[in-house]
């Protein structure tokens, strides 16, 4: 080997180390780097990709579409459509009672001459408030009575759980009657009642999210650095189980909808002059052999087609926050 055929290596530290080819030429370096952190890069937010899969689910698009509606219809609507709901014996003096649909009443009057279509919004006022409001206080009252059992464990998990089990033995629907029979019939009774046999799901579901949560490395970073268990519960815990709550208070809506149906039905719901949807269709159904079938569809369809839309944004929500808990 001739003293032209030497590759002049640099000095040591220079850093300049060139790739070398058998026949002594130089190629170029290949850029191994590794990415800023030592992750992939992410292809988006966390909330952006939840809001990827939910847009997926046509169903709960339209689920959006027809609550978003219902809400409107029931609050907005009567600003436009006016009628009267509240005077029952100015009803009975100047309307008829049971015509069918026509002109001045789109969808026929009731048996005592209310309008059906003013009936429909004034009575889906009660039933989207009583459905709303009972949900949310069902899902704060079992989010924080399942995360206090689930966190402190032992002797304090095992009569606070024994509690929710007493209760679930019971009824539902018979608990229901037993409470609205007792306490005055009102929305504010109906939101209490309805929230006080719906928190225990919720209980048991962050329940069990805590005691898989408190074990975490986080959990007990905080622990280790003097967190108090109420920061740890309220800071730590629950946000870790949104998505469980989240998918639970949306279909909590359509539960709390459908049993203040069933106490209309059975004759215990909103008193008049004021209205629900299971109260219009137990007026109704009276009249089914008189085919007053304006009296009982319309009612009818309001309560399907709003909880099978909170049952269709459920759906979605829950397929959704699958991708949090995968990247939790």
């Amino acid at each position: 080997m001739t003293m032209h055929d030497e590759t002049e290596l640099p000095e040591p530290g220079s850093g300049d180390i060139p790739a070398v080819t058998p026949v002594g030429h130089p190629i170029d370096p290949i850029d191994v780097t590794a990415p800023e952190g030592g992750e992939a890069a992410s292809t988006g937010g966390i909330a952006r990709q939840i809001l990827q899969v939910f847009v997926q689910n046509k169903l709960a698009i339209i689920g959006v579409v027809v609550v978003v509606f219902f809400v409107l219809f029931c609050f907005v609507g009567p600003s436009f459509y006016h009628s009267n709901q509240t005077n029952a014996q100015y009803a009975l003096q100047y309307s008829n009672q049971n015509s069918p649909p026509g002109k001045g009443a789109p969808l026929g009057t009731d048996d005592t001459g209310f309008d059906i279509l003013g009936r429909l919004m004034f009575g889906g006022q009660a039933s989207l408030i009583v459905g709303f409001a009972s949900a949310i206080v069902a899902t704060v009252v079992g989010v924080a009575y399942g995360a206090i059992a689930g966190f402190f464990g032992g002797w304090v998990d095992a009569l606070m759980m024994r509690f929710v089990d007493m209760l679930l033995s019971i009824p539902v629907l018979f608990l229901l009657i037993a409470l609205a029979t007792i306490f005055h019939p009102s929305e504010f009774m109906f939101i209490v009642v309805i929230a006080g046999v719906s928190w225990l799901a919720p209980s048991r579901l962050i329940r069990g999210e805590t005691l898989s949560l408190r074990g975490r490395e986080y959990v007990q970073a905080v622990r280790v650095m003097g967190g108090s268990r109420t920061r740890i519960v309220g800071r730590h815990i629950v946000p870790n189980a949104v998505g469980t709550i989240v998918v639970f208070a949306t279909f909590q809506v359509a539960d709390s909808i459908l049993l203040l149906a069933a106490l209309g039905f059975i004759g215990l719901g909103i008193p008049p002059p004021g209205a629900d949807w299971g109260t219009m269709l137990s007026n109704g159904v009276n009249y089914a052999l008189s085919g007053y079938w304006w009296e009982i569809y319309p009612a009818g369809l309001c309560i399907v087609v709003v909880v099978m839309s909170f049952n269709f944004i459920g759906d979605a929500l829950r397929d959704a926050l699958e991708v949090r808990l995968q990247r939790r």
